[in-house]
């Protein structure tokens, strides 16, 4: 069954492959981007690809960007929308761990709130939350970010329980990405860097963590979205999704591996 689909943070990467993806398959995409210059750049980029897309700017931070969603038939919301931020809990700037907050969780879920009200009029409905790996298990330097994760799956399982219990067909699903090569790690890491000093209580360290980071990175990323785009398809196509969807599988293995060792 063909469906109407809201995807967030469709100008790049997962959200960009998804859309494509999800309207090739004759699905009725509304991708929105962040900036009017992004949806500008992915309207091109459809056209140029002959790919059907309705694309308009939602900035999920902004009341009045959510609030446009308001007359749309929903059927499945995407929150893939997010940023990233790195450095340690013992010297970030709590405005960064704010921040990061206010877009990975507060405004995704006042999103989701919008969606949410029309779908349980109609009753019917699938609300997909793009967290990570990231938010399953802690990772030194990259805890601002994963933080927002970890609090962004409880509140998808949370939300997917209540919502069992509302009893008006209304699924909830995690989508969980591993490390993929789109730029968006490499980005987030070394995003300390820009306000680490000499007084950072790592400054001594930053030139060595910031070659074993892009070194592993190099080692672990996906060579492409493929597979999680997979997922999230296989997500909201489904009658009842799954809680958890993860891709590359072999780090989402890893994971329950570790946490199972108590890592």
């Amino acid at each position: 069954m063909l469906k109407t689909i809201l995807i967030t943070g469709a100008g790049t990467g997962i959200g960009k492959d998804s859309a494509f993806a999800l309207a090739q398959r004759g699905h009725r995409v509304l991708a929105t981007t962040q900036t009017d210059a992004q949806a500008d750049a992915l309207t091109l980029e459809a056209s140029a690809k002959k790919i059907n897309l309705e694309i308009f700017k939602l900035d999920i931070s902004s009341e009045a960007d959510r609030q446009r969603i308001e007359p749309y038939a929903i059927d499945v919301l995407i929150n893939n929308a997010g940023m990233g931020e790195s450095g340690s809990l013992a010297e970030v700037d709590m405005q960064i761990v704010r921040k990061i907050f206010e877009v990975n969780l507060f405004s995704t879920l006042e999103l989701t709130q919008v969606a949410l009200k029309g779908m349980i009029e109609r009753q019917k409905g699938t609300v997909l939350f793009v967290s990570s790996i990231a938010g399953r298990i802690p990772m030194p330097f990259l805890m601002p970010y994963s933080m927002s994760k970890f609090a962004l799956s409880a509140a998808g399982a949370g939300l997917r329980a209540e919502m069992d219990q509302l009893k008006k067909n209304i699924h909830i699903a995690l989508i969980e990405p591993g490390a993929i090569h789109t730029g968006f790690n490499q980005a987030m890491t070394d995003s300390k860097y820009a306000w680490m000093a000499r007084s950072s209580y790592f400054s001594h360290q930053a030139e060595k963590m910031k070659k074993q980071e892009h070194a592993t990175f190099r080692f672990l990323e996906a060579k492409s979205t493929q597979g999680i785009v997979n997922q999230i398809v296989k997500a909201t196509e489904a009658t009842r999704p799954q809680l958890r969807y993860t891709s590359p599988w072999i780090q989402g293995f890893g994971v329950r591996l570790a946490r199972i060792f108590g890592v």
